[in-house]
């Protein structure tokens, strides 16, 4: 048995315990239990097997053995392509659907967490061989925890302040507060609307907020996690039960709509602070040259 076979062995578990730890089926169910979760956890063990074997590779300088970290990487960047080709595919038969913006998102965290698992098995596998495994199991724990902390994104509730306003009716348009959603004629569907109908008022705390919430990709992934959370009134072919969240233009602030089968606010509320803020739909106008002192919204 080689020096390195416990190292090895203990990297690989430290890896692979990392991607479990990572791995997580919430309200949104993504990854599906159980076929969706067998195919992260079988990728979370290469690349597991890569980082630890790097190592090795690297004290008995074999350097060209890891060469193949950046074969892995194209491989790790296959699986954002399944991911989101997948997403895709299905997106369009959601009553709510998630959106590229947010189906992007998605596919960028899974390749993200094969990397984070890569970092936690090297140095878990580094740190046994130097030292001794009570050391290395210290190390992989931090490294188990960090991996976690790193792939939490933000959250809306740290962007935004969010408070529940009745819809209402002005004619056939229909508001929440002051901020237009849409138009519906048919009375029968108006009192739908008022007997399912939530609305809500983000309210964003800093310019940059205001520039992120208003991205179109920003706002259906909070239909669709609210959607998903508390369902939907709503069926195909009925496009005057749809969600809708629209912007005052005047100060920023989003209306949100939406039709839950559960009309529970604080449910709601909750749901919203929850919503990621997107990675491609941040925006941070006061980081330019010409906003280097930043701006305060009035």
């Amino acid at each position: 048995m080689s020096e390195y076979s416990y190292p090895i062995l203990f990297g690989v578990i430290i890896g692979t315990l990392t991607r479990l730890y990572m791995l997580r089926t919430d309200y949104r169910q993504y990854p599906t239990y159980l076929h969706g979760k067998i195919i992260h956890v079988a990728l979370g063990f290469i690349a597991a097997s890569l980082g630890t074997i790097a190592v090795p590779a690297i004290l008995e300088e074999e350097f060209t053995a890891i060469t193949f970290l950046a074969l892995a990487a194209s491989q790790f960047r296959d699986v954002r392509n399944m991911e989101r080709n997948t997403l895709t595919e299905v997106d369009s038969y959601e009553l709510v659907s998630r959106g590229k913006t947010y189906i992007e998102g998605i596919a960028i965290a899974f390749e993200g967490r094969n990397y984070l698992v890569i970092f936690a098995s090297f140095v878990s596998t580094f740190v046994y061989i130097l030292t001794n495994i009570f050391f290395a199991l210290i190390v992989g724990v931090i490294a188990i925890f960090l991996a976690h902390r790193l792939m939490s994104g933000g959250t809306l509730k740290s962007i935004v302040d969010i408070e529940y306003v009745e819809p209402r009716f002005d004619g056939a348009g229909l508001y929440v507060d002051n901020i237009y959603i849409m138009n519906i004629g048919i009375p029968d569907r108006q009192q739908e609307i008022l007997k399912y109908g939530m609305g809500f008022i983000l309210k964003p705390k800093s310019f940059n907020a205001r520039m992120t919430i208003a991205n179109l990709g920003q706002r259906q992934a909070i239909l669709h996690d609210v959607s998903t959370a508390l369902g939907v009134f709503r069926d195909s072919g009925t496009p005057a039960l749809v969600p809708l969240a629209k912007r005052d233009l005047d100060d920023g602030r989003l209306g949100v709509f939406v039709l839950p089968q559960e009309k529970d606010i604080e449910k709601a509320i909750a749901i919203i602070g929850q919503v990621p803020v997107l990675e491609n739909a941040i925006r941070m106008p006061t980081e330019s040259k010409v906003n280097k002192k930043g701006r305060e919204l009035k």
